[in-house]
């Protein structure tokens, strides 16, 4: 939850930055909302995608709207930033949900469909009739049948879909480590990390080992989140300045053994 303080200063942030368009402001404000954009995808969960996805297209959303907030028309960021969150994640359902693509008619009739089904099968305590539906709808037979036979389209089998023996296809699948690629860099960013001063790689460990907000860590280490914030824009700048120094000197490296 943010505080007055905090709110006062994020608002004076929006206001440099529709003055200067600087992008260590831009970044700072994108993390600091970053949590409302997780709060929001959360409210999609269950419906076929995954919240990785969905956190995704919403961290997006908050880049697209710190770009156009505009602080003098008086609007609180939250409540411009939700519309547009809101908007994109419920977009990514219409286009990007099917796995055969219908109609847009369709998908929103299917999406009409599947509410009023729920609905009424919490009212009647069993499974609504297509006539039943198709009242409550507003919307004929045809077209009830049609947005269900639809629905088959809006997705397919998954192979992490769990089997009678309780395993997926997914679990038979071998596949490839990813994280090996990323050892060497974790061993060179080593003692990278250690040079950086104590506070700001506790920071860093609250921020991306513990999943904490930036509010969180705020409040544990008594500062505001703000702060929070421009340490971890400082810390993830060093790091990515010692990491090209890294790869220009393995390039060079490279080119010398090659000759």
């Amino acid at each position: 939850m943010v505080d007055d303080a905090q709110r006062t200063e994020l608002r004076q942030a929006f206001v440099e930055f529709a003055r200067t368009r600087d992008e260590r402001i831009r970044h700072e404000l994108v993390e600091a909302h970053l949590g409302l954009a997780a709060h929001l995808a959360r409210r999609f969960a269950g419906r076929g995608e995954p919240h990785d996805d969905l956190f995704q297209v919403g961290s997006l959303a908050v880049v697209k709207a710190v770009d156009r907030f505009d602080p003098s028309r008086g609007v609180e960021f939250s409540t411009f930033a939700t519309r547009t969150i809101l908007g994109e994640l419920k977009r990514h359902f219409r286009d990007k949900g099917w796995f055969v693509r219908a109609p847009r008619r369709v998908q929103e009739l299917y999406l009409q469909v599947g509410q009023v089904i729920t609905s009424l099968t919490q009212d009647l305590g069993r499974s609504p009739t297509i006539r039943e539906t198709a009242e409550a709808a507003g919307v004929s037979e045809d077209d009830v049948i049609e947005a269900l036979e639809a629905g088959q389209a809006y997705r397919s089998s998954s192979i992490d879909s769990v089997g009678p023996d309780g395993e997926s296809m997914a679990d038979r699948i071998g596949g490839e480590d990813r994280g090996l690629d990323a050892v060497e860099d974790r061993v060179f960013l080593g003692p990278a990390l250690a040079e950086l001063p104590r506070r700001e790689r506790a920071i860093l460990q609250m921020r991306f080992a513990d999943g904490l907000t930036q509010t969180e860590i705020a409040k544990q280490m008594g500062i505001s989140q703000m702060h929070v914030s421009r340490l971890i824009s400082r810390s993830l700048a060093t790091l990515r300045r010692a990491y090209r120094e890294h790869e220009s000197v393995e390039d060079a490296l490279a080119e010398e053994r090659s000759v």
